[in-house]
């Protein structure tokens, strides 16, 4: 991406309307976090072992031009508490309400409550080329060639 489109970018602004009155601007706790953190407006239990939930931010977001969001566990959740953010992406033309996937998978209900950092958005530049189908590929074999999961790791599990 040219340098001149990138600065641009940068000067785009997060644009967010608050639904509910509980709702709260996404905010970066600091200046160099990457990601925004995002609030519930309800009060919630998600079950212990595989509960899933989808909390509510009480808002709507507009992307900048050229980006789309990506909604990523907070690392004291998971650790702590064994609570991921999950279906985490939202496309740049999706004008609804901002829910957050969570999944509780600790040993304990998780308990939300209304204005609790549940969730972090990261705004990523994305790259939308046409998909063609072709016969093969113009360039070599690699290295890796058709290996997936481990094949380059050194642990071989049976799949």
């Amino acid at each position: 991406m040219p340098l001149d489109q990138a600065s641009k970018m940068t000067l785009q602004k997060l644009q967010v309307i608050l639904i509910n009155p509980l709702a709260k601007v996404p905010v970066r706790a600091t200046p160099g976090s990457a990601g925004y953190d995002l609030f519930s407006v309800e009060d919630v239990v998600i079950p212990r072992k595989g509960g899933r939930y989808p909390v509510d931010t009480g808002m709507k977001l507009k992307l900048p031009e050229g980006t789309y969001g990506r909604v990523a566990s907070r690392s004291g959740l998971a650790v702590k508490f064994g609570v991921d953010a999950i279906a985490g992406v939202i496309d740049s033309d999706y004008r609804g309400i901002l829910k957050v996937a969570l999944a509780n998978n600790g040993e304990k209900d998780f308990e939300i409550k209304v204005g609790d950092r549940v969730a972090q958005l990261i705004i990523e530049r994305i790259v939308t080329p046409e998909a063609i189908s072709v016969e093969s590929f113009d360039e070599e074999e690699t290295l890796r060639g058709s290996g997936g999961f481990g094949s380059t790791g050194g642990v071989s599990a049976a799949m």
